[in-house]
């Protein structure tokens, strides 16, 4: 059974419906108090962090996302829902997220990039993956991604890297959290192939 948080921020359709072709049992879960049911769950999103979490307190999902974080089971942020798992954003003002993991979100810095590098980071793009159960059976897949701040941490926390003008984290683990930048729900083969394996995770 898998939970899909609906926290107002998300793109809850085509996640449920990614579950759904794999055959597996999702639901879109509006009650927190109904969280801790679920044998793993997905926090997806789009949109601004600030509203973001915003949103996870007015709904009481902020307790319920840090209460099945600490019962071991696993969960997975798309997208969004990845950066708040880190500790704070720049989007917009600072926010503070779940901290789940150590790590802050900026947005991309184009000193640091060539003038032929836009923002946001649109379209497809590969994951340069290391060993993870999260990518087993995929090597540098291409995924598609829509975003314009991505995360800082410690290189421990990360799982795979994306190059766009330069280095970022774009997948992370840290115990039994997972978290990647780029939309499975969107990326055909390969992003289904990811979703199937974190169904596989014990």
């Amino acid at each position: 059974m898998i939970g899909i948080i609906d926290y107002n921020m998300g793109n809850l359709a085509s996640v449920y419906n990614a579950c759904h072709l794999l055959d597996a049992k999702a639901h879109i879960v509006k009650d927190p108090n109904e969280l801790k049911n679920y044998e793993r769950i997905i926090l997806p999103g789009v949109g601004a962090f600030g509203d973001a979490m915003k949103n996870l307190n007015q709904t009481g999902m902020k307790e319920a996302v840090l209460e099945y974080a600490q019962s071991g089971k696993p969960m997975m942020g798309i997208c969004l829902g990845m950066q708040l798992l880190f500790e704070s954003s720049q989007e917009f003002g600072s926010h503070s997220g779940l901290s789940l993991i150590k790590g802050n979100i900026v947005k991309f810095d184009p000193t640091k990039m060539h003038e032929d590098f836009k923002i946001p980071h649109m379209g497809w793009n590969t994951i340069q993956n290391k060993t993870s159960m999260l990518f087993h059976g995929l090597e540098n897949p291409y995924l598609y991604f829509v975003h314009s701040y991505h995360v800082e941490t410690s290189d421990s926390n990360v799982i795979g890297y994306t190059q766009y003008g330069y280095k970022f984290a774009s997948a992370v683990n840290k115990d039994n959290i997972y978290g990647i930048q780029p939309h499975p729900e969107k990326s055909h083969d390969n992003g289904l192939r990811i979703l199937k394996n974190f169904m596989s995770i014990k």
